[in-house]
């Protein structure tokens, strides 16, 4: 929180505190001429513009078996996390114990094919013999009766005939012997088929740093914390992120009320916790249109903002807090004034000016704000006191109003607020320092 914004909230509470106490006191403020800056102080947490982000494997599901501890070292191709997947790896057993009946079925088959083709061929040559036989009988067929010759010539048919049966059978027998063949071994290549796919699903399960780097473990969505050995994890889930070093960035958690106030290439000015002496300084670069809610089930929702480190005076490291004080509206060399010394009196404002002898009430014009200070553009002066609260009718002493030149309205704005990445004559500037602790001063 910048010191003129702790200043104004010390006033508030000391002045409510004071008015209790003794009513015939009021608490008064001391103009002087500086800069009026509408801020934010949030906290955000350091992180790496690139990063290495660690996942399951698709199609896969487990539970986290194995996990390195967060900010550990790791070297190239060592184990970051192992999963279990029971089920996985039942299945992988089981399709290994069909691949290898199949691959058992498919040699037993071929074995008693070949014995059937084996017996077959045997009858084939048999046959070849016998009509061979029988064509060499037919030579003494001119000697012997005309019934054994009748016989003779029917045994010769009989062997032609049976010798073409066995030849198409020994034709049949080796296509269906080629069809079961090929049935079984396509089946035995889809067997392998899904081993193989299992295998590498069973070997995705174990994650393996693709380069050298330092392990931050990813938030777990289901639990809102860190991912931890036991979680369950699905397919594609984020496990662990390897950052490099060489850009950072800080991501910031806003409120949907914060959110709307703050606009991109607002000026960031940084510190950071773990280095007190740290200072840095940036813009907003990302602001997510989606919010998510604080935790499940809740209405509140949580905007996710990034910004960039653009001047630093140390890197600080992945994962470290820092105090971001985002400023959403700067104007240089003005008057402003605390909200609560700013009154309406008959529709117009005004602000009581301490007098030797009580207050004056003097008319203003105000322009731009914030939640706790106002931009007077007419009607006060460097080193004018005003009262923090309305004097009681006794004490007001003058009443001073404002000439009518000063109060139409003019048809631009009355003051023109710095851009927060440019400087007036349009080259880039760096995000303006903390306010100063001098801006003002209390009585």
């Amino acid at each position: 929180m910048n010191a003129r914004m702790k200043r104004l909230i010390f006033v508030v509470v000391f002045f409510q505190l004071f008015s209790c106490t003794n009513e015939t006191s009021i608490s008064t403020y001391t103009v002087s001429n500086g800069n009026f800056t509408h801020s934010m102080l949030v906290e955000g947490f350091v992180e790496p513009v690139l990063s290495t982000t660690l996942t399951t494997p698709r199609g896969s599901n487990g539970t986290v078996q194995f996990l390195v501890e967060e900010g550990e070292q790791v070297e190239e191709g060592e184990v970051v996390c192992i999963i279990e997947n029971n089920q996985l790896a039942n299945d992988y057993d089981q399709i290994l114990i069909q691949l290898e009946n199949s691959e058992t079925g498919l040699n037993k088959t071929k074995a008693d094919l070949n014995m059937q083709f084996a017996l077959l061929e045997a009858q084939v040559r048999t046959n070849e013999a016998d009509t061979k036989i029988a064509q060499m009988d037919s030579l003494q067929l001119a000697y012997v009766s005309p019934s054994q010759r009748a016989i003779k010539e029917l045994e010769l048919e009989k062997a032609t005939i049976q010798k073409a049966r066995y030849e198409k059978k020994l034709e049949a027998l080796k296509f269906i012997q080629q069809t079961e063949i090929r049935k079984m071994e396509l089946e035995i290549q889809r067997f392998k088929l899904r081993v193989n796919t299992m295998k590498e699903q069973l070997d995705g399960l174990t994650i393996k740093a693709p380069r050298k780097g330092m392990v931050v473990r990813t938030i777990n969505p289901m639990t809102g914390k860190k991912l931890q050995i036991g979680d369950q994890v699905w397919s594609n889930f984020p496990i662990a992120t390897l950052p490099e070093y060489k850009e950072m960035k800080v991501k910031i958690t806003a409120s949907e009320a914060d959110f709307k106030h703050i606009s991109m290439n607002d000026s960031v000015v940084y510190t950071f916790d773990a280095m007190p002496e740290n200072k840095g300084s940036g813009k907003i670069i990302k602001k997510s249109p989606i919010g998510q809610p604080y935790k499940r089930g809740a209405t509140v929702k949580f905007f996710e903002i990034e910004a960039s480190i653009v001047e630093v005076d140390s890197m600080p490291d992945p994962g470290f807090t820092a105090n971001c004080l985002i400023i959403m509206k700067l104007v240089e060399n003005v008057i402003s004034i605390p909200q609560i010394a700013v009154f309406e009196d008959d529709s117009i404002k005004v602000v009581y000016v301490q007098r030797k002898k009580g207050f004056e009430s003097r008319q203003v014009l105000t322009d731009i704000s914030s939640p706790t200070e106002t931009v007077v553009t007419a009607g006060l002066e460097d080193g004018d006191v005003v009262a923090l609260s309305k004097p009681k009718a006794t004490r007001i002493k003058v009443h001073t109003a404002l000439p009518d030149s000063l109060l139409q309205k003019p048809e631009t704005p009355a003051i023109e607020p710095v851009p927060n990445n440019a400087t007036p004559e349009g080259g880039a500037r760096p995000a303006p320092p903390l306010p100063s602790n001098n801006l003002n001063t209390l009585k």
